[in-house]
């Protein structure tokens, strides 16, 4: 039997343009629940420290189920750059004593806000008037949530 007619090119330009190859989809990463008692406590030590070292107006927000970057949040105020520089070091310190190994801090060479990842938690170090610009607490507090519940259009009713 003799083969078609045509060279490969023409019969690939006439069979149209090639399918995608099937891509393997990856599955997301889900992160692993964090022990609520292992939060608690660093949650504990964060405030201490930071309380020690004379912070003002510290907050804890609870962001479980809200961020996927972290599960709670410690926003505190220092009055001077020196103080908030102290104030990060001094925490970072205890923490290292407490076994956490991975913490990242940014800005704590003299700025208006620190902030400091410890992983599932991340505390933020203001100057007052920084803190009041950014406003995190109205953010990610809990006033955030009923004004959101309070824009949402209620359900119509169906209609019978």
């Amino acid at each position: 039997m003799p083969a078609p007619p045509g060279t490969p090119r023409k019969k690939a330009a006439a069979a149209g343009p090639a399918k995608p190859a099937t891509r393997r989809v990856t599955p997301r990463r889900v992160k692993p629940p964090v022990e609520t008692e292992r939060l608690d406590m660093l949650q504990a030590l964060i405030v201490a420290s930071l309380e020690d070292d004379k912070a003002e107006n510290v907050v804890a927000i609870d962001l479980a189920g809200r961020a996927s970057f972290a599960d709670r949040m410690v926003i505190a105020s220092g009055l001077a750059d020196r103080q908030i520089s102290a104030m990060a070091q001094h925490l970072d310190e205890k923490l290292h004593k407490a076994g956490v190994t991975r913490i990242q801090i940014e800005g704590a060479n003299g700025a208006d806000w620190v902030l400091i990842d410890v992983g599932d938690i991340i505390v933020h170090l203001f100057r007052p008037e920084a803190r009041e610009a950014y406003a995190l607490e109205k953010m990610w507090g809990a006033d955030f949530d009923d004004e959101a519940a309070a824009v949402q259009p209620a359900a119509e009713p169906e209609a019978g």
